[in-house]
């Protein structure tokens, strides 16, 4: 009889358990500076190439290493924080398991340099895919420093998997901000291709998340302070007009560990139901002390997740203190959910003036500044348009301030695919009418259609923004004086990254080094009364339209560029401005949606009407 099974090489071992320790390079930052915190360091500097692919490199101030002990940090499971079973209910170091150094030198190129306190020399390791090339004394300063380089060169279909360079650092960053945020007395640095990203110099947490998070975020905040016999709460959250519509800015940590819960943050989330729409998100920071030993962190090799004692329990105490924290401080606004809280007055139609212009309005449609005109088709018929207007001509009655009359042809099947040629019918339209500042309702002869005014806006922009795009041919408003605005570093590099993009749709933005840039010019269709709150919103649309990776960038700056601009809920529009809006809207090549998979119409027959009213 054949024997068949055998024991795995160390080599093969250790790729594969490196496959749920190491999955990209975001977790070698991980478990590379939660050594160094571990290490009693007082400076950590994190040094990144090529999204991580090149470099990862953590250096640090820390205790540092002998000989042989730098050489035992790469077997597997080997580890300083436990020697027995007990040792595991008591853990209050970030790492434990003794995987990560074996994991990483088991898929990439690690030269490690390390030297104690009071020694003459250091020590250096060289190793590739678990093979020791070398190990010799070296000149090094006190501390540690590994340097990991071709991050899965020996696992080729590892690498292939690895997502863009951005989304790669997306990852890095943030867990360069687990490790910094719950660590304020440590100062950090984290410098990505040459650029010094973050320099953060030791404070209390509140410095600290200004640091990360830009200066804006300090008058946002409101601590948490709550103490009881199983666990202690503090930190901060943010005030529930700060909330955002993109998910990122929430972080729980149980000593000083980050965790992953979202049955936690829906007790954090549940405090501000009342005062915050279900779309947006608060910003938190949150910390809890409990015993080690009411808790299990060894539950996943990343130790993001966690198991309590009383789960049921730690809920109720969590969102008490959200709740306590928001009353106390007074900072429950008075909310209209019929209306969008941001971008409300940038004036795109009718401003505050009630004699408002549309003619000499910056966000008037008219039929030279619609992208897909006649003429800016080559060897094409007339733009839908076109089309639409001599079905759907209107005649203005001068006596009449409030209601356009028209009488026209319209189709009986609306556009469903793109391109489509609209059939003519004969239908009296009368309208439109606004209802509740929201929606634009036209009656028709078989029923009466509903748009939503700020979903159709955002399909007219869209396709006028990336047509711009291409043509480059977006007028700019000069400002009289230059704004000058500093900007988060990860929403900087953002800006870097699109800022050929924003300029061709109109914008007039040069880098200024850092993190800041000055704004000399805007779009002639925003209003510029406010740059930063636009830039800021901007930037915020773009990192959703990103985290979905349904856009290219090209098209993720349109979309977000016309969710930004367009007229919101609440915003009242005369009757002529409707009009134009219904002109433009079935002049797009796809009015059927907005960017983001919004209905920008719907039909009602009036039928429908006739049988709910003889039920």
């Amino acid at each position: 009889m054949t024997n068949v099974i055998q024991l795995l090489p160390d080599a093969i071992a250790n790729q594969i358990a490196a496959g749920e320790v190491i999955q990209r390079p975001a977790s070698i930052v991980k478990e590379l500076m939660e050594n160094a915190v571990d290490a009693n360091a007082n400076s950590i500097k994190l040094i990144v190439k090529n999204a991580g692919r090149t470099l990862v490199q953590v250096i640090d101030d820390g205790d540092g290493m002998s000989p042989d002990d730098a050489r035992m940090s790469f077997e597997k499971h080997a580890t300083s924080k436990i020697k027995n079973i007990d040792d595991l209910y008591g853990i209050i170091t970030k790492g434990f398991r003794g995987e990560a150094l074996a994991s990483i030198a088991a898929i990439a190129q690690v030269e490690l340099k390390t030297r104690q306190d009071g020694e003459p020399l250091g020590t250096q390791i060289n190793i590739e895919g678990s093979n020791i090339q070398k190990q010799e004394p070296c000149q090094a300063p006190r501390g540690t420093s590994i340097a990991v380089k071709n991050i899965f060169y020996n696992v080729p279909a590892r690498r292939h998997f690895l997502k863009s360079d951005n989304v790669e650092t997306k990852h890095i960053i943030e867990e360069f901000f687990r490790i910094a945020l719950p660590h304020p007395e440590v100062a950090f640095s984290l410098i990505v291709n040459g650029h010094e990203m973050y320099h953060v110099k030791p404070g209390n947490l509140r410095q600290r998340i200004s640091a990360l998070f830009g200066d804006k975020y300090n008058d946002r905040l409101v601590p948490i302070n709550e103490e009881t016999d199983v666990v202690s709460i503090g930190g901060y959250i943010g005030k529930p007009d700060s909330a955002k519509k993109t998910r990122g800015e929430q972080y729980i940590f149980v000593n000083k560990r980050f965790i992953k819960s979202n049955y936690l943050n829906h007790a954090i989330f549940k405090a501000y139901e009342d005062v915050v729409t279900k779309d947006k998100f608060p910003f938190f920071v949150l910390f809890m002390e409990i015993d080690p030993a009411r808790i299990d962190i060894n539950v996943h090799p990343s130790k993001h997740e966690i198991k309590f004692d009383e789960e049921h329990l730690i809920y109720t105490f969590v969102n008490a203190a959200s709740r306590h924290g928001l009353a106390q401080y007074s900072v429950t606004p008075t909310l209209d959910f019929e209306q969008e809280d941001s971008f409300n007055q940038m004036g795109t139609f009718g401003q505050n003036d009630k004699n408002f212009d549309l003619n000499k309005s910056a966000m008037s449609f008219s039929k030279t500044d619609f992208p897909f005109s006649a003429k800016n088709k080559q060897g094409g018929d007339k733009s839908n348009l076109a089309d639409w207007k001599e079905l759907y001509k209107i005649n203005t009655d001068p006596d009449s301030q409030s209601l356009v009359q028209r009488v026209s042809q319209m189709n009986q099947e609306l556009p469903l695919e793109q391109g489509a040629k609209h059939q003519k019918l004969k239908e009296k339209v009368s309208g439109p009418y606004q209802i509740h500042a929201k929606y634009i309702l036209s009656p028709i002869k078989s029923g009466y259609i509903v748009f939503d005014q700020n979903a159709m806006h955002q399909c007219i922009l869209f396709e006028r923004y990336l047509h711009t795009l291409s043509a480059g041919d977006q007028l700019s408003q000069k400002q009289l004086f230059p704004q000058n605005i500093d900007l988060p570093p990860q929403d900087a590099a953002i800006m870097r990254e699109i800022l050929p993009e924003i300029n061709n749709l109109g914008f007039v933005i040069s880098d200024f080094g850092a993190n800041s840039f000055v704004i000399h010019g805007f779009p002639a269709d925003i209003d510029c009364s406010n740059e930063r709150q636009i830039i800021d919103e901007f930037i915020e649309q773009f990192k959703m339209g990103a985290g979905l990776g349904k856009f290219t960038r090209r098209e993720n700056v349109a979309k977000s560029l016309s969710y930004t601009a367009a007229i919101k809920a609440g915003k009242v529009l005369s009757a002529l401005e409707m009009q134009n809006l219904i002109d433009e809207l079935f002049a797009c090549e796809n009015p059927n949606k907005a960017p983001n998979g919004r209905r920008t119409f719907v039909r009602y027959a009036i039928e429908d009407l006739e049988k709910a009213f003889n039920k």
